[in-house]
Formats: structure tokens, C-alpha cells, sequence
């Protein structure tokens, strides 16, 4: 039997997040640029290539594989890939396939990725004002996202919502965005935006809304239980009692989530990230072409999780962003 992929700390991996792209049809303003340079095809892998990397981290105990992007459904042919991974649930040896989206492609994919065995989907979604979210998206359009919304459920995906919180920009929003998602079943995450790659002129010190305040005015007007749930992810969820409704918070630069953390990040490039807040990487392209049998890959694998640190080290409370990161999160995966 292989040896599970366990850490220096104990913690075994079995979650993979993987960026399919780094493309977008969106240019967030905390996410990339706007006038982004993107990477050479070349670079990427192939859809054949992230079957096959994939595939070896499921042989190696990964048991819940996240697609990421960029936006992944812009991504070329990409249900050639879903159909693929769907093997392995059929199979057993992987648990859940699972995507975050920006939800513009849903309306023409929710019924095929249900068909690929794909059950719960994330969608990033910050605003229910259509002028606002045309300014953070820059190029998004909210119709189209909702309408992918409505596609997602009635194919049947359990759709969750992830918010970032951006001080002065949704922070009216907090209970219509809220109520929203209670109306529609569907829980809600809010994220506190993250120091990752040069913005240009956007400022991450007058974008932080802290996560603590958020709960708070929630307490003001719910009582909150901590729940002791977890998905597999970062988050720390809350049920509001009076509406039975689940919130989940992600808090990276408030509180450290990282004792638990069995996550590692591959790149569209085959970058493996061993903590989405730190530098350190593994390159596993190059293994990957180099031969036509795995060995090779799971040694380097192997190698990269024994590297894999206890924690980031993202701070806002010094007033300068301190354990910044230089990618975008759309080259890392979101």
C-alpha cells in the first residue's frame, strides 16, 4: 500500500487545490490587474498532464481535489478534465470534486459538471449592487452571475457564497447579502482580503475589514453557535439560530488556521505551493515531463510535503502587509 503524504507536523494531506488557468474573464481588484499578462501556453500544463498529476496525489491519499483558477470553466476543453477526475469518485478514492467559479459559465456547464459527480460548488461574490460589482469585477456583468446561480441549482449543485469583506465597499451589505443567501438555502463565507501580488494602485491596509468586526454586528442582531464542522477547508463556521442559516469565516490575518491545515496548492504550471502564504514551492512540471512513469513525480511530491511549514505569517495589525506575498491568488488558485 503507498504511504499516505503526511507533514513534518503531523498532519496528513488530503486536500488538493488546483488552478487549472490563470486566465479570467474578471479583473477583481484583490485578485490581479487589470491589464494582466498571462502566461504562455506552453507553460501550462495540459489537460492530459493535470490528470495525470492529480491522479498521483489521489494514489497518494488525497481524497478532495478543489479546481481553481483564474476562472477554471474558461479554461479550454475543461470538462475533458472533469470527466476524468470523475473516475476516481466513481472508483472511491476520491471523495469530493468540487469547484470555486466566478459563476459567469455556470448557466452553460451546471448540468454537465453535475454529470461529472460534482455536488457543491463555490461562488465568489462580493456585491448585490450591479454598479459596485462592475466596479470590483471591472469587467464582470452581476446578471450573468446570477443567472449562473440559478442555472447551479436547478441542476441540482449546492451552491455557497464567498464574500471578500472590503471596508467601505460591502460593508453595508453585510445582512442583504445575508438574507439573500438564506432565502436561496445557500450558507455564506465571507474571507478577509489577503496580501497577494502587486494591484497597483489598490491599497490592502484601506481594503482590510476585519472578520471580528463582521461577526460582531452579525451578534447584534443574531445569536450565534460555534460550529464544530469543517469541510475541509479554512473556514470557521456559525449557525444563526434565528434563521438556522450557516456562516463560515476565513480569517488568515486574524486568526491562524494553520494547526489543522491539510491543504496544498497546485499551480496551472505545476507549481506546488505548500502554504498559500509562503514562498516556498516545489517544481513538479519538470519531473512530470521528465519521465513517463510516476516515480519520479512522487519523489518530488514526497520531498515538497516534507517541506511544508506550520503556518503563514500574513499580519495587517503592524499598519504595513507584512508576510506579502508577490503572485497574484489567480496564478496560485484561488
Amino acid at each position: 500500500m503507498t504511504a499516505p503524504l503526511i507533514d513534518p507536523f503531523a498532519r496528513p494531506i488530503s486536500y488538493l487545490r488546483v488552478s487549472v488557468t490563470d486566465r479570467c474573464d474578471f479583473r477583481c481588484v484583490y485578485c490581479m490587474a487589470e491589464n494582466m499578462t498571462f502566461l504562455p501556453k506552453k507553460e501550462l500544463l495540459t489537460l492530459e498532464e493535470l490528470d495525470r498529476m492529480c491522479s498521483t496525489f489521489i494514489r497518494l491519499g488525497v481524497e478532495k481535489l478543489r479546481i481553481t483558477g483564474g476562472e477554471p470553466l474558461v479554461r479550454r476543453d475543461i470538462l475533458t478534465f472533469f470527466r476524468g477526475m470523475s473516475r476516481h469518485l466513481d472508483s472511491g478514492a476520491l471523495r469530493e470534486l468540487t469547484l470555486t467559479t466566478n459563476g459567469s459559465q455556470l448557466r452553460r456547464f451546471a448540468d454537465e459538471l453535475v454529470a461529472c459527480g460534482v455536488r457543491r460548488i463555490n461562488v465568489s461574490l462580493d456585491t448585490l449592487d450591479e454598479d459596485k460589482f462592475a466596479r470590483v469585477t471591472r469587467w464582470g456583468r452581476l446578471a450573468q452571475v446570477l443567472d449562473g446561480i440559478d442555472a447551479a441549482q436547478r441542476a441540482g449543485l449546492r451552491v455557497k457564497i464567498n464574500a471578500v469583506a472590503l471596508k467601505g465597499f460591502n460593508e453595508d451589505e453585510l445582512f442583504t447579502l445575508q438574507e439573500w443567501c438564506a432565502a436561496r438555502d445557500m450558507d455564506l463565507t465571507w474571507i478577509e482580503v489577503m496580501p497577494m501580488g502587486d494591484l497597483g494602485n489598490e491599497d490592502r491596509l484601506d481594503q482590510y475589514w476585519p472578520l471580528r468586526d463582521l461577526r460582531a454586528r452579525l451578534a447584534e442582531r443574531f445569536t450565534l453557535t460555534d460550529l464544530s464542522e469543517r469541510t475541509g477547508g479554512p473556514a470557521r463556521y456559525v449557525r444563526l439560530e434565528e434563521t438556522g442559516q450557516k456562516i463560515g469565516f476565513i480569517t488568515p490575518l486574524t486568526h491562524n488556521f494553520c494547526e489543522s491545515c491539510n491543504r496544498v496548492r497546485l499551480t496551472c504550471t505545476g507549481e506546488l505551493y505548500m502554504c498559500l502564504g509562503q514562498e516556498d514551492m516545489a517544481d513538479l512540471r519538470a519531473p512530470l515531463r521528465a519521465s513517463p512513469d510516476d516515480a519520479l513525480l512522487e519523489q518530488a511530491i514526497r520531498a515538497a510535503i516534507a517541506r511544508k511549514p506550520k503556518g503563514h505569517d500574513f499580519d495587517y495589525s503592524r499598519q504595513k502587509v507584512d508576510g506579502q506575498v508577490s503572485r497574484h491568488m489567480s496564478h496560485t488558485g484561488g
